[in-house]
């Protein structure tokens, strides 16, 4: 099969579809790789890695979609890269359509193969290709609250961990999945007082077994988060509804209330974002005030730390990347029903029922699209 590996173009960044080791793995198994000029320089992936792995390098992004047979992405196509995109022509990549019906409509319009990291499942219900992202961007959502905190960014001017005689921050996370999971191991690691939130009371007791005291767990309801929110200095969103759009936990009206300086990131804004008052922010104007409260809602927010973000999605997405080109996409996905569940647009229909409901849109099953299945 002939895979194309495109520079992402999305605001700042800078991470790459395949590593020069998983170029390498592929061209193994008998496959031809184009890789477009400069594609991984930014994070010390050179064209000469690529060369050395055996991929081509290809001048622009024309080249890679016009002689490829499947693209591997990062980010959801753009809308120039959705014109170039051609029926029967298979994407993989993070999509997040729920969030987008734009690019919904472009992939459904384009006759192209969709297959999204962030519906591909496991079989312990898990979302395996989504989990690297979603550890780093758990992470990085208490150094970006940090900062955030910083009067130099309108915050309140509070450190997170405290000094000796001052208190630490309080942080309140709502969500236990990966997300707020690896937010909580960061914000107890820098000393902040943490309150993780999740309907989940296994997951509630699990969380508590886990960090052995050093947090507090509550049951989510409105009281509940309305209560935490008003204490908190920051305010990380980690819910997922996996393949759809994110439920608004936090009102605007409970926003005005909250103390002055205080901060909010969002990691769910992928999906729409569970703050009422969130909308996309970029890694160059990753912030905003609302209402005396900071806002940050960068949409791609792995990409700062895009070397780390890319090894560690390359090591979840290789193996299915693979899949698919030995077997082709259709045997690939009746091969594996967890890979199946990525797809989400095929041949113009949409094949992910939470993406049809959200824009009213007509739903075929993704079975439906796959010869033999």
């Amino acid at each position: 099969m002939r895979i194309g590996i495109p520079s992402e173009i999305k605001n700042r960044e800078y991470r790459v579809g395949l590593s020069p080791a998983s170029v390498r793995e592929l061209v193994a198994h008998g496959h031809q790789v184009a890789v477009q000029k400069d594609a991984g320089l930014a994070i010390g992936f050179t064209n000469e890695d690529y060369e050395k792995a055996g991929a081509d390098i290809a001048p622009d992004a024309e080249k890679i979609y016009a002689g490829s047979d499947m693209i591997v992405k990062v980010k959801e196509p753009q809308a120039v890269e959705l014109k170039m995109l051609r029926e029967n022509q298979i994407i993989f990549t993070y999509l997040h359509l729920a969030a987008d019906q734009k690019q919904t409509q472009g992939l459904m319009s384009s006759g192209a193969v969709a297959i999204a990291y962030e519906t591909v499942t496991d079989d312990k219900g898990g979302l395996p290709l989504l989990a690297p992202m979603s550890e780093v961007a758990g992470r990085l959502s208490i150094q970006a609250g940090a900062h955030a905190l910083e009067m130099s960014q309108g915050g309140s001017g509070t450190l997170l961990g405290g000094v000796p005689g001052v208190p630490p921050a309080k942080v309140t996370i709502i969500g236990g999945g990966v997300v707020g999971t690896n937010a909580a191991r960061m914000a107890v690691g820098m000393g902040a007082h943490v309150t993780i939130i999740d309907r989940s009371l296994t997951r509630l007791r699990q969380l508590d077994d886990l960090f052995q005291g050093r947090i507090t767990t509550a049951y989510a309801t409105e009281e509940t988060i309305e209560a935490e929110l008003l204490q908190s200095d920051l305010v990380v969103g980690a819910v997922l509804v996996a393949g759809a759009a994110a439920p608004k936990l936090v009102s605007r009206e409970m926003v005005t209330r909250m103390k002055q300086g205080s901060a909010m990131v969002d990691v769910a804004i992928d999906q729409g974002g569970c703050f009422e008052t969130s909308r996309p922010t970029t890694h160059e104007n990753p912030t905003y005030l609302v209402d005396g409260v900071v806002h940050y809602c960068v949409a791609n927010m792995p990409g700062a730390v895009a070397r780390t973000s890319t090894l560690a999605l390359n090591n979840a997405t290789l193996p299915h990347v693979l899949a698919i080109a030995n077997k082709g996409w259709e045997a690939a996905l009746r091969d594996n029903k967890h890979l199946m569940a990525g797809l989400n647009v095929c041949r113009g229909k949409v094949t992910y029922k939470a993406v049809a409901e959200v824009f009213g849109m007509e739903y075929t099953a993704a079975e439906r699209m796959v010869v033999g299945a």
